[in-house]
C-alpha cells in the first residue's frame, strides 16, 4: 500500500461525507409547522445535494490530476458516488414531502430520520479513519451500519403494513408508502458505503 502522510483525495472524501452528515442531522431535526417552513425545508436539502454534486465534480478532476493515490481511484470514486447516493436519497424524499404537502412527519418517518442521521455519524467517523489511514478501525462502523440498514428493513416492513391497516385513503397510502421506501433506499444507500468501505479495506490489507 502505498500510503503518504496526507491524501488530498481522502481528505475530499472525509468532506463529501461531512455534507452527508450535516445534511441528515438537518433533515432529522429540522421542525415543519407550516408550508413556508415545508418550502424551506425542501429547499436547503435542494442547497445540501447541489453542494455534492460539485464536490464530486472537484473529486472528479482531483482523480483525473493525481498520479500517486493512497487507494485505487476506482475505489476513491466508488466512495464518492455511493456517498453522493444517500444525499441523493434524502433530497428525493424531502422534495416529496413538498410535494405532496405533508408538514407532519409521522412516526416511521421520524424514527427514519434518526437510523439515517445515526448510520450517516458511523460513515463520517469511519472516514476520519479512512482519512488517517487506519483501515482496519473503520470495521467498527461497518458492522454498525449494518445493523442500522437492518432495523430500516424491519421499520419499513412493519410501518408499510401498519399503513394499510390503518388507512383506507388510497391517495394517503400511495404518498406515505412511497416516502417510508425512499428512507429505506437511503439505508440501503448507507449499506452500500459500508460495503464500498469494506472493499477499500480488504484490498489494502
Amino acid at each position: 500500500m502505498l500510503f503518504t502522510k496526507t491524501d488530498a483525495l481522502l481528505e475530499d472524501l472525509y468532506e463529501i461525507a461531512k455534507n452527508v452528515h450535516e445534511s441528515a442531522v438537518y433533515f432529522n431535526e429540522y421542525k415543519i409547522s407550516s408550508m413556508e417552513t415545508l418550502q424551506t425545508f425542501a429547499e436547503t436539502m435542494k442547497e445540501y445535494e447541489s453542494k455534492g454534486d460539485k464536490m464530486i465534480h472537484e473529486i472528479i478532476i482531483r482523480i483525473n490530476k493525481t498520479f500517486i493515490t493512497a487507494i485505487e481511484r476506482e475505489d476513491v470514486m466508488d466512495l464518492a458516488v455511493k456517498l453522493d447516493d444517500v444525499l441523493d436519497g434524502l433530497e428525493t424524499c424531502s422534495s416529496r414531502l413538498y410535494m405532496y404537502d405533508i408538514m407532519a412527519p409521522d412516526e416511521t418517518m421520524v424514527k427514519f430520520g434518526q437510523i439515517i442521521e445515526d448510520s450517516s455519524q458511523q460513515i463520517l467517523l469511519a472516514m476520519e479513519l479512512l482519512k488517517e489511514q487506519k483501515l482496519s478501525g473503520m470495521r467498527e462502523y461497518i458492522i454498525r451500519i449494518n445493523d442500522l440498514e437492518s432495523k430500516g428493513d424491519d421499520l419499513v416492513r412493519h410501518s408499510i403494513r401498519a399503513l394499510f391497516r390503518s388507512s383506507s385513503d388510497p391517495i394517503h397510502i400511495m404518498q406515505f408508502k412511497e416516502i417510508y421506501e425512499i428512507l429505506e433506499e437511503v439505508m440501503d444507500h448507507c449499506e452500500d458505503v459500508a460495503d464500498a468501505m469494506e472493499t477499500v479495506i480488504m484490498s489494502n490489507s
